[in-house]
């Protein structure tokens, strides 16, 4: 046994608190999955209680990551996605959509929750022409990450960056900076940047405070421009930063586009 398999053998045995929610299981509830307990049930049920669109905040997000993978492989010609704070796997991950496209594609996941490692490695299989891996890494830990995801990825050739739902994990706003700008910094020319996260209207201002009293990791929204400014030096594609609902929705719905929800997304091109 390696050492990282080590690690990871001792991080998946730790054990699991069903009674304290957990963010992974409680937006696997929100997304429709079956990886929760009850008492994620009943702090998603919380949230829900003051912010009723929690929910399609959490579903047009697991939509984006789908359009966007799906532009970045059949359009872009991308073929390698380094997916940091996979969350739990369920419909329509990177790796699926992905090679679904292409099955040459190569995926590694990212997370430093051993309830994600252990669900990853369970259930996450890749097509047999591509590869899918996992690390158990944190991502303010950039150099070991890069190093880790390099047995898998060719970093001299264009890798897409996913990043959604975890820069609202670090509650200092210049240390994301810093970790996006260091991690763009380790990919090619030609690479892209993938970022979704919550922002700050008020309804979910008051939802995130009552989460954040009784969760185990807390977290934090930020405005449309802070979310912005994490693409500065990169080229935005259209539509550019805007609601996750409404970058490049597949079909319009009859009366108009989707209605806007409490999260922004964006994606961008490292020239």
């Amino acid at each position: 046994m390696t050492e990282d398999s080590a690690r990871d053998a001792e991080r998946m045995d730790m054990p699991i608190d069903p009674t304290r929610p957990h963010q992974a299981r409680v937006w696997d509830f929100w997304v429709g999955g079956k990886d929760h307990y009850a008492a994620d049930r009943e702090m998603a049920a919380q949230v829900m209680d003051v912010f009723p669109g929690i929910v399609d905040v959490a579903r047009q997000s697991r939509a984006f990551l789908r359009r966007a993978v799906r532009h970045l492989v059949g359009d872009a010609g991308v073929r390698q996605f380094l997916d940091i704070g996979t969350g739990l796997p369920t419909a329509n991950n990177t790796h699926e959509v992905a090679q679904a496209i292409d099955p040459a594609c190569r995926i590694v996941y990212v997370d430093n929750d051993p309830l994600v490692l252990a669900h990853a490695r369970a259930l996450l299989t890749s097509s047999d022409a591509g590869v899918t891996e996992y690390v158990d890494a944190d991502v303010r830990d950039v150099e070991r990450l890069v190093d880790e995801a390099a047995r898998t990825l060719d970093f001299t050739q264009p890798v897409a960056l996913m990043m959604l739902g975890v820069l609202g994990n670090i509650p200092d706003y210049d240390q994301c900076r810093g970790i996006v700008t260091r991690l763009l910094d380790s990919v090619a020319p030609g690479s892209y940047l993938v970022i979704n996260d919550g922002i700050d209207t008020e309804q979910r201002m008051q939802a995130t405070e009552e989460y954040n009293e009784k969760a185990a990791s807390p977290y934090t929204n930020r405005s449309p421009d802070q979310i912005g400014a994490f693409f500065d030096g990169v080229e935005l594609l259209d539509p550019g930063v805007v609601s996750t609902s409404l970058w490049r929705p597949e079909a319009q719905q009859v009366g108009g586009p989707p209605a806007e929800v409490a999260a922004c997304c964006g994606v961008g091109r490292k020239r």
